[in-house]
Parts: structure tokens; sequence; C-alpha cells
């Protein structure tokens, strides 16, 4: 697995964090209220102690909503935002309002939730790709129910690492945790940490007299 050196770890969190802060603006102005979010945490991880970690944090009935989109340009992943099942319909609630049915409330999470993990998962992927200064382009969202081996596999079953970013965030007074995992194979991770490493190189350049 590609290991990062302090440096290139910190400066990888700080761009993350730039982008959940967008993320946190743009969910801001859905659901009406403040939001607030962490630092992500950042790790490296095999699949499957990657699926033991969202399990352990799951709770419930232990299955995951999970928003996916594929990036390709500067390197390839998979992305995937995730939250326990039963926070997706919280979020959802705390969208469209205490009024709506539950009924209704079911029929549009999966379109309510593909929305947040656009938000979500374009903040971070684009901030990133633009301070790197390099493109990544996006597919559409794809909603999924599932335990997190089932939705850990949507990226195939090929020889992989997972990049998770775990961000809690704050709506409504409510806490809510979720995960991003980024499924790369070993050529995108050593693409990823090349391009860390040429982001400092040019943040200390710039930064010399």
């Amino acid at each position: 697995m590609v290991r990062l050196t302090e440096l290139e770890h910190d400066a990888l969190v700080e761009l993350f964090n730039i982008g959940v802060g967008q993320a946190a603006s743009a969910m801001s102005e859905i659901v009406n209220e403040t939001v607030t979010m962490s630092v992500p945490a950042i790790s490296f991880l095999t699949r499957a102690t990657a699926a033991k970690l969202l399990t352990s944090r799951s709770g419930g009935n232990g299955r995951l909503c999970g928003i996916s989109q594929h990036y390709s340009g500067a390197f390839e992943t998979e992305a995937i935002l995730m939250f326990p099942e039963e926070k997706s319909q919280e979020i959802v609630r705390l969208m469209v309002g205490e009024a709506m049915p539950l009924a209704e409330l079911s029929a549009m999470e999966q379109e309510a939730m593909s929305e947040i993990g656009n938000i979500l998962l374009n903040s971070c992927v684009g901030s990133l790709a633009n301070l790197l200064g390099h493109e990544l382009h996006g597919s559409l969202p794809d909603y999924h129910l599932g335990y997190s081996e089932e939705i850990l596999a949507l990226a195939g079953s090929g020889e992989t690492a997972v990049l998770m970013l775990h961000i809690e965030f704050v709506i409504e007074r409510q806490q809510i945790a979720g995960d991003i995992a980024f499924i790369m194979d070993v050529t995108a991770l050593h693409g990823l940490k090349q391009h860390v490493a040429e982001f400092l190189d040019r943040s200390v350049g710039g930064a010399q007299p």
C-alpha cells in the first residue's frame, strides 16, 4: 500500500477540509440551517478492513445508504458517500421539513440522498482537483442500500485500497457521522501521491522569497 509522508498526509487532510467546508455551505442552503462539519480524518485501508470499520460504526441493522460516483482524469477512483440507513431518513427529513408524510418521505429518499451525495462528493473532489491543478470528471450519482461489503464491492473485485474520510457534521443540533471511501488501484494511489507531492513542491516554492 502507498504510504504518505507526514507532510503529504497533512496536506491531503487540508485539501479535503476545504472541500468539506464548501459542502457544508451548500448543505446549509438546502436544509436552511447552519451546517458545520469536522476536519476529516483520513486513513488508507484494505477493502476488508474498511468494511469492518464501517460495520462497527453503522449501528442499527448494519445496513448503509451509499451514493457512488466514478471519477476519472488525473487518477481514477470510485467515490462512495455512506451513512447508516436510519440516519439517511433523518437527513432527508431535515431537507424537506417535518410536515411531509412518512410514505412520501420514503419515496423521495433516493432522489434526496443522491443530491446530497452529489454535493458532498463533488465538493471534496472538485476542491482537491482545483488545488492540485488537475481535472477530475465525475459520473452521475448512483444510490445503493446494503451492507458495507456490498457497497465497497461497487468498484469491482480487483486489488484496491480505500482512502477513507470520516466526517462528523451537525445539522439543527443533530450530530450525524458519515464516511467517504475513495476506492483506488495501485496506479491511482501512486498518481494521487505524486500530485500531492507536486502540490507541496509548488507551495514551498511559492512561499520562498
